[in-house]
């Protein structure tokens, strides 16, 4: 399917573009110290994620296609700024045997999703609350600093993203299925990316607090 194909093209091209910039600031003293030093900065780049995928959410159907694939680019962008610190806590070689690790498991579970015929319908709800309480649970750590609780936070984490990965596909293979091949179709396949690419960059975050090597 031509539009279910572009999905995984966006999502692609995302993902290089946030690893590219990653890399780039991670090996730019520079911007590394600014990333590090003004807590503003950082923590504005976070909200600006934040606010960036809530209004492709609510207003995807709104928004021009050319103004959305331009946003999804900058949310990459941004992204990459703020992953850069990972290359400051892990060495480079167990950053890229996770991606490998990641993108293995992400393309076997992306694969079951779409072609199941089994309805994961009910499970999303499951996912989502599953996903709120680890957010939690992860904000109460910074106070207790358990490292049970941190370990438990990862594994839960690496099931939550696999089961939204699978659940995702499904959804998105469905949302296409059942839309003319027009610009709304394209719309969809491009906000089918930004949630498959959400969740292969959570996966591989939690992949990497468990196989990941401290630098």
């Amino acid at each position: 399917m031509a539009v279910f194909r572009q999905v995984y093209i966006w999502m692609s091209l995302a993902l290089f573009i946030t690893g590219i910039t990653a890399l780039i600031v991670a090996n730019n003293n520079s911007l590394i110290y600014s990333l590090m030093s003004n807590q503003l900065l950082f923590w504005g780049l976070i909200i600006g994620e934040v606010v960036m995928v809530a209004v492709l959410a609510a207003r995807i159907h709104k928004l021009s296609l050319a103004t959305a694939t331009v946003m999804f680019i900058a949310y990459s962008i941004i992204n990459g700024v703020t992953m850069s610190l990972l290359f400051l806590l892990y060495t480079s070689e167990s950053i890229a045997s996770t991606f490998f690790i990641t993108a293995g498991t992400f393309g076997a579970i992306s694969a079951y999703g779409y072609f199941t015929k089994k309805d994961l319908s009910s499970l999303g709800s499951i996912l989502i609350m599953a996903l709120i309480g680890i957010l939690i649970a992860s904000l109460v750590n910074i106070f207790l600093e358990s490292s049970t609780l941190y370990w438990i936070i990862s594994y839960v984490g690496v099931a939550i993203f696999v089961g939204l990965t699978a659940y995702d596909t499904q959804k998105i293979k469905e949302s296409i299925m059942n839309s003319d091949v027009n610009e709304t179709a394209y719309k969809i396949a491009l906000m089918g990316a930004l949630e498959l690419y959400l969740d292969f960059i959570n996966l591989f975050i939690y992949l990497l607090r468990i196989f990941g090597d401290r630098d």
